[in-house]
């Protein structure tokens, strides 16, 4: 049998074998990109995972229970990061970087801290390979066994106030205001990208103060700074509550969180600021002079969010066709895409679009022009519609000579053609109605789920056949909260600091109770 003649001219061979496997990737990408993501109703966790994946936000890593964050992904965090550092140093913070190990001795200092992270350290307890004798790889040399052993930081105050003693001396050296953006290792046993991973970013503040309103006064407005953030920018509506003194921080006298509500009804808890009173101060001895002279300990606060923001951007606004972005956290606000046949076209109205692309940007509005060529326009718009792209722009030979242009919104996923008169006005207008309407259907599916209730059994099949957010009454204990939980694998996420004091019973036991609280199901 006589070979093809491209065989004879090995170069040519080349060619086509690249050309052809380019083709073949390209072909198994769209591919990939056209399965439909799992229908929310069918499975709301495969949904999540689907979007997280096939929008290129994240995957699991080689490192069991971490992930790698994609360029897409992290560009959403950068964004996030951006906006909170600016808002915490408009409220005085500076930014600090302190080690990723903590002395084990640290954490025992604080009895209740240590408790609390116990379960969840990870621990360095060498600090030297060497070769395997056996020539199997490497091995954990025993001779380089630490005098003491390492926690890789699972939160930083311990490690934080042992730091500070060394800065305190007098009422003049406070308060501190320090934030620090870090990775912490947590060990978790079940997983989820980005809600629940062994190591996640975060940022965490803590400061230090001289006296007790003043710590109290910095946890109330770090946990309204996160409200802030979550309401306007991310578009979510959060419900402001202290924590039940069974699921405060550990160390913590106080917790404040904000709790949002994602699309099954579930509660996540989304940013939290704990009042420390003089816990760690009176654990790592940090004491200083007061105006009257006297010594006394410091008063502190510490408060975080993590890339679980990420999760609850994911889960509070996405659909069945991917992801849903508010236009002030999307990387991409507004994607052009031409449609065109011959090289000749394809300038025209690229040419047309790059000036609509200057007018935007001079507004301040990030914008693509994606006129790659070996990708037909249909696969664009998937593409851009799972990526939650806010407003996608195209125009045609027929736009471009009449003067018009088609603007399709992702939330709604409404089309129409306008002239381009005026366009980037229009656009610009859009972008912040579309940041406005999402929220508003957060908030509204946020009313419809929740419910007053005062019994038990209609607490628990309400639970079931509903979910969402529960007002209930309850006693105060411990004991009952460990026995909702335990029977309904619900929570008490928070006691509102907006909830109307309201003498009632407790639903479970009886008992006088004088606000309701928030119980759900949470993440």
């Amino acid at each position: 049998m006589t070979p093809p003649a491209f065989y004879e001219k090995p170069i040519l061979f080349i060619y086509f074998a690249f050309t052809n496997l380019t083709k073949i990737k390209q072909i198994s990408y769209q591919s990939r990109m056209a399965k439909e993501v799992t229908p929310r109703s069918e499975n709301y966790s495969l949904w999540y995972n689907d979007i997280v994946l096939k929008a290129n936000l994240a995957e699991n890593s080689a490192v069991r229970g971490c992930m790698v964050i994609k360029p897409y992904g992290y560009a959403i965090w950068e964004k996030m990061q951006r906006t909170l550092d600016q808002m915490f140093k408009d409220t005085g913070h500076e930014n600090a970087y302190f080690p990723v190990f903590i002395p084990k001795s640290f954490l025992s200092k604080e009895a209740a801290h240590v408790e609390g992270f116990a379960k969840e350290c990870a621990v360095v307890t060498h600090y030297r390979l060497k070769n395997d004798p056996n020539g199997k790889g490497v091995v954990v040399d025993p001779e380089a066994k630490l005098e003491e052993e390492l926690i890789v930081r699972p939160t930083s105050e311990t490690i934080i106030w042992n730091t500070y003693k060394n800065w305190i001396q007098s009422y003049r050296d406070l308060p501190i205001l320090v934030n620090q953006w870090a990775n912490v290792v947590r060990w978790e046993m079940r997983t989820r990208l980005f809600l629940r991973t062994a190591e996640f970013l975060w940022q965490e503040g803590h400061t230090a103060h001289a006296t007790s309103q003043e710590a109290l006064e910095e946890t109330e407005r770090m946990i309204n700074v996160y409200a802030d953030f979550a309401e306007n920018w991310m578009g979510v509506p959060v419900t402001i509550g202290r924590k039940s003194p069974s699921e405060r921080f550990a160390g913590a006298v106080e917790t404040y969180t904000i709790e949002a509500m994602m699309q099954d009804g579930k509660a996540l808890q989304s940013g939290t600021s704990h009042f420390l009173g003089q816990n760690f101060a009176k654990a790592f001895d940090v004491q200083f002079t007061n105006k009257e002279g006297k010594l006394d300990y410091v008063w502190a606060t510490s408060w975080g969010v993590s890339t679980r923001l990420m999760g609850a951007l994911i889960m509070s606004h996405s659909d069945d066709n991917g992801l849903v972005l508010p236009p002030k956290l999307a990387p991409i606000q507004v994607v052009m895409v031409p449609i065109y046949k011959g090289a000749e076209e394809l300038a025209s109205i690229s040419g047309k679009l790059k000036e609509i692309k200057k007018q935007l940007e001079a507004k301040g509005i990030s914008v693509k022009l994606d006129d790659r060529d070996n990708f037909k326009p249909g696969f664009k718009f998937a593409e851009y519609e799972l990526k939650g792209v806010p407003v996608r722009v195209a125009m045609g030979p027929r736009d471009f000579q009449n003067g018009t242009i088609e603007i399709a919104r992702r939330d709604t996923l409404e089309k129409q053609s306008l002239s381009q008169e005026g366009i980037a006005e229009y656009i610009e207008q859009l972008l912040t109605d579309i940041q406005q309407n999402i929220y508003n259907k957060a908030l509204a599916r946020r009313k419809e789920m929740t419910t007053k209730v005062d019994s038990y059994d209609e607490f628990k099949r309400l639970l079931d056949e509903k979910g969402g957010f529960f007002l209930c009454h309850w006693d105060g204990t411990a004991e009952t909260e460990e026995l909702i939980k335990e029977e309904t694998k619900a929570t008490i996420r928070c006691i509102p600091l907006d909830g109307e004091m309201e003498e009632g019973k407790c639903m479970v036991t009886g008992k006088p109770s004088k606000q309701r609280v928030i119980i759900a199901r949470s993440y």
